[in-house]
């Protein structure tokens, strides 16, 4: 794969000197086509959830649906990290968003085929079929963020990674309003039929521009095991002793974001028409740009692990304070504050794993992280929906309930998923503020600071010896491929910060 080009700390202000060479360009239109495709599956997922509710009702049915997403996305991220280290990333990505265009086909001829009747009966098998196989095709789109990730090393001299990581925090961010807004004008003014043929036709342009694009990048040269290589996103964790912890420490805003994913959606649509909806949810989404650009700004401080935990501890105290009284600016408020604080726990994690793993196994790591923070939101989700609905709802709806906790909660028509919320909340803040006391976050918070001096010796587990950087055909390769170059005096004075959540990121000075 092609090295990113030369880099020149004391040449003109890295704002003036960005995507100007080919590599650079090119991660631009690759950036450009996986935001587009973003916006093309969150677009149908968003107005999938809301058209479910809308004809349902049933904060079962949302639950499940939503829990699902996770769930999937849980048992295939593995997969996907394995996909992405074994094939080179325009592949990877071109994959993608065939099987994304062939899932949406076959969804829509479901929609041609069945009445709406029976598409909306979550009792027959027309709406499991017809959700499952959208769920499927987003889930794959999936695969094109991992891949995306890769490409910053693979594309960005290094001492611009932080230009475009926060790049894509931005462009993530905004795909994010544009999505939230859209998919309840579209559910709500032209129906589930056509939002779904505005999908298709969206997936097939993003899919044909891909098809054009050229990505710099020879064969990897790593030894990726057959099918879903856990072997080695294993070995790979285990080179960097306390990295594991760092991600059940990433699982704590899965836990609480399982209850959103099953519940915000159903009071959101409470408090506002599915329209209204959708505005204020993508008014409230810049909170991912802010954070971002806050991140971009500022940084993590010292300890990135000790700033994730006391994130998520704020994020937990929103949780149980935004629905507190029915106020929709109350809640709106809460629902920006929180997205605002996405950014820093995504960061915080992919802060750590850019630091101590190498580049020819990021995938899979990258892969075995999301499989196990996000199989903990399917948990929540398939938990709370059905507690929710059949016990907490009318209890809160009966006289008994309203006076055990109207003092808190107020009067309104959804106090029950006020109540679940408020527990949930106080729950994560318990949870994150006594990971300060574990031997865990001890190994990791050393193992962070020691990372600049072991990513020298860190190798690629089973990877082949890195190719002679001069021999490729069309130019150099990026050794990174199987190995982490040694340090340089310029290169280990700095951290490298992506998420994939918020997406924005940063290089900071790092020092003890």
């Amino acid at each position: 794969m092609s090295a990113p080009a030369p880099t020149d700390s004391s040449a003109e202000p890295a704002r003036t000197r960005l995507w100007r060479t080919p590599a650079e360009r090119t991660f631009i239109h690759v950036l450009v086509n996986t935001a587009a495709a973003n916006i093309t599956t969150s677009y149908l997922w968003f107005a999938l959830t809301f058209w479910v509710y809308l004809e349902t009702r049933s904060v079962l049915a949302t639950g499940i649906i939503g829990g699902t997403y996770m769930l999937l996305l849980a048992v295939f991220a593995m997969w996907f990290g394995t996909l992405v280290d074994r094939h080179r990333k325009h592949r990877v990505m071109v994959f993608s968003a065939a099987a994304t265009l062939v899932a949406f086909l076959i969804a829509g001829a479901l929609s041609l085929a069945q009445p709406e009747s029976a598409l909306v009966d979550i009792t027959g098998p027309w709406f499991w079929l017809f959700a499952g196989i959208i769920l499927l095709g987003s889930i794959v789109e999936n695969m094109r963020n991992i891949a995306l990730s890769t490409t910053v090393t693979l594309l960005v001299p290094e001492e611009r990674h932080a230009n475009a990581n926060g790049l894509v925090g931005t462009v993530q961010g905004i795909a994010f309003i544009i999505t939230s807004v859209f998919s309840g004008l579209s559910v709500g003014l032209l129906g589930m039929g056509w939002t779904l043929l505005i999908a298709i036709v969206a997936t097939a342009l993003a899919g044909v521009h891909l098809l054009l694009l050229r990505i710099p990048e020879d064969q990897p040269t790593g030894s990726v095991g057959r099918g879903v290589d856990l072997r080695g996103a294993i070995a790979a964790v285990r080179l960097a002793p306390g990295l594991f912890a760092l991600i059940i420490f990433s699982t704590f805003n899965n836990l609480i974001g399982g209850v959103y994913i099953a519940l915000m959606d159903p009071y959101g649509l409470t408090l506002f028409s599915v329209e209204a909806w959708g505005i204020v949810f993508g008014v409230a989404a810049t909170g991912f740009i802010v954070g971002g650009l806050v991140i971009a700004r500022f940084g993590l401080g010292r300890n990135p692990i000790r700033t994730m935990l006391l994130v998520v501890a704020g994020m937990g105290l929103l949780g149980a304070l935004f629905t507190i009284r029915e106020w929709w600016l109350l809640y709106a408020v809460g629902i920006w504050l929180y997205m605002a604080l996405v950014p820093a726990v995504e960061a915080a994690e992919q802060t750590v794993i850019q630091k101590v793993v190498p580049y020819g196994s990021q995938g899979r790591v990258f892969g075995f992280a999301a499989a196990f923070e996000s199989a903990a939101a399917p948990v929540t989700a398939f938990l709370i929906a059905p507690i929710a609905e059949f016990w907490i709802i009318p209890y809160m709806e009966s006289p008994g309930g309203q006076q055990t906790w109207g003092w808190l909660l107020g009067d309104g028509d959804a106090r029950g998923i006020a109540l679940v919320f408020v527990f949930a909340g106080l729950a994560m803040v318990a949870i994150s503020l006594l990971a300060f006391a574990t031997r865990s976050y001890r190994l990791i918070t050393a193992q962070y600071r020691a990372a600049p001096e072991a990513a020298a010796t860190d190798v690629d587990p089973g990877a082949s010896p890195a190719p002679d950087p001069t021999s490729a055909p069309g130019g150099p390769v990026d050794p990174r491929a199987a190995t982490h170059p040694p340090a340089s005096p310029e290169s280990s004075g700095r951290i490298h910060l992506e998420a994939d959540a918020g997406g924005d990121s940063h290089s900071v000075p790092w020092s003890e």
